[in-house]
This record gives structure tokens, sequence and C-alpha cells, in this order.
């Protein structure tokens, strides 16, 4: 992101503490509405074999609609909102980067891993995101310079590599030479597949992963825990080219493969795959 100077930074971070405030409440606005829902509401399948549902149009609607009226300059991108036959350039400094429902086969049958994802970014990087965790009731939330909180409270991640045994996330299914390629790690690593790429990388910023790693992951999935690992003193890693800036948003955007962890981890995620 370029260097502000210091009458930029000040109005920046005014810009920004507002929008904090504002996301914060907007996201938690939906959190009765979400629960409501949970293993109860319709869904149907997308073109793409994906599901989505009731609940996805309106949390997306709802979020939109709320930071609108504050912010009616950003950009708002949300998978299950923006048209499918056009493109959105994103015109302003800020734009909310929506997923309403991560981890939507888990919700729609009622197995509680499951999220609310808001992004924020900043001239197209993510500065700060929030992450509401139906699994443990709480809002997950943080960026580049403000930490990871957890109901508010600052978390003080695990960043050590002398874990006894490390966790590593990964979502399936995978192609035959994916599998190869990481065929060692699974032989040495415990492996998790949570069915939720927000919640898998909010993980590894918490803690209770030493890292992730997915194929098949798309912007809106994984904007507010990049930010949110960022935070953690985490960056991403992309296998391809990294989405980042963010200058235009289609719903049938091109997958954008990652992986983050500590150290040790991503070292080895990187000695194994052609990166």
């Amino acid at each position: 992101m370029k260097e502000l100077n210091r009458h930029q930074k000040q109005k920046y971070d005014e810009q920004l503490r507002h929008r904090i405030n504002a996301g914060r409440m907007a996201v938690r606005n939906q959190v009765d509405f979400f629960r409501r829902q949970f293993g109860q509401v319709s869904s149907e399948w997308k073109p793409d074999d994906t599901r989505v549902t009731f609940a996805d149009f309106a949390i997306s609607e709802r979020l939109v609609t709320e930071l609108r009226r504050d912010f009616p300059t950003d950009d708002f991108c949300s998978e299950e909102a923006n048209p499918l036959d056009e493109v959105l350039e994103l015109e302003g400094d800020f734009a909310w980067v929506i997923d309403p429902v991560d981890g939507t086969n888990n919700y729609a049958l009622g197995f509680p891993l499951c999220a609310i994802s808001v992004g924020l970014l900043y001239k197209g990087f993510p500065v700060y995101g929030f992450i509401y965790d139906y699994s443990i009731g709480e809002l997950l939330e943080g960026g580049p310079g403000f930490g990871v909180l957890q109901g508010q409270r600052k978390l003080e991640p695990n960043k050590t590599d002398a874990h006894r045994q490390h966790i590593i996330g990964c979502h399936f299914p995978l192609k035959k030479e994916q599998v190869s390629q990481l065929g060692p790690l699974f032989e040495r690593y415990r492996i998790r597949s949570i069915g939720s790429s927000a919640l898998m990388f909010a993980y590894v910023a918490t803690g209770y992963l030493s890292g992730a790693i997915d194929y098949r992951v798309k912007v809106w999935d994984i904007a507010a825990a990049c930010a949110i690992c960022a935070g953690a003193g985490l960056p991403f890693h992309f296998i391809n080219d990294a989405p980042f800036p963010v200058q235009t948003f289609h719903p049938s955007a091109q997958v954008c493969p990652c992986y983050c962890g500590l150290p040790k981890v991503c070292h080895e995620f990187e000695a194994t795959i052609p990166v």
C-alpha cells in the first residue's frame, strides 16, 4: 500500500476507525437473524455446485444497506448481491467484501462451524476484518496495527514453532496432483477440514491451527481472514497471482489458492508445492 504523508495518515486513521466501529455494529446486528436461520433455512444449488441459502441474500442486503447509509462513497462487494452480468469497478478508497454465510453447507445442515465474514479494503488491500464464529458465539476481528481481538478482548496468538504437534487446516476435495504434493505433510501433521475457509484461516490467527492451505478460495472467502492474520503478524502467501489489490469485483471471480501459518509450516508448504 502506498506510503501516506502525515496529514493523509491522520485522515486515513479517522476514516478507518469510523468504519471499524460501524462494521462491528453492522455484523453484530445480523447475529440474531443468523442464529435463527441456522439449520432451518431453505437452500438451493448454484451452477458451480455450491449451496446458497435465503440467509445469504438477506444478510448481504442488510449489511450493505446499513453500511451504505454511513459510507455512501464506499464500494460493496458480495457474491450474493452483485449482478452476475456486471463487473464492479472499485472507485472508492474503501471497499467492503462480504461473505454473508461462510461455510454454507455447514450452516444449512445445522453444523456449527460457519461464519459471517466481512473484510474492509483500503486501496484494494485488506486493512481490517470481522468474522462472527457461530460455533463459539464470538466476533473475531483485527488487522495490521490492531492485533487480533475476540469479543473485543485482545488475544496473544502463539507464534512459536516449538509445538509438540502442529495441526494444519486444509479443504477437500483436492486434485490428484495436489494430494501428491501435500502427501508428506499429511503423513506428518494432524489435518483439519472444517468447511469454512474464513474460520480455518482465522484459527491460524488465534493459534488453534499452525497453518492452513486452500486451493479453492475466492477473494470474499479470505478478505477478512487475511486482515486478521496480518494483525497476528502472519502474512498470506498466494500460490498463483495475489488477488490484492482488488480493482474489480465479479461473483464469478477466479480462485486464489493460498496458505498462511507459522514460519516453519509455511517453509514446509513452499518445499512441497510449486510456488
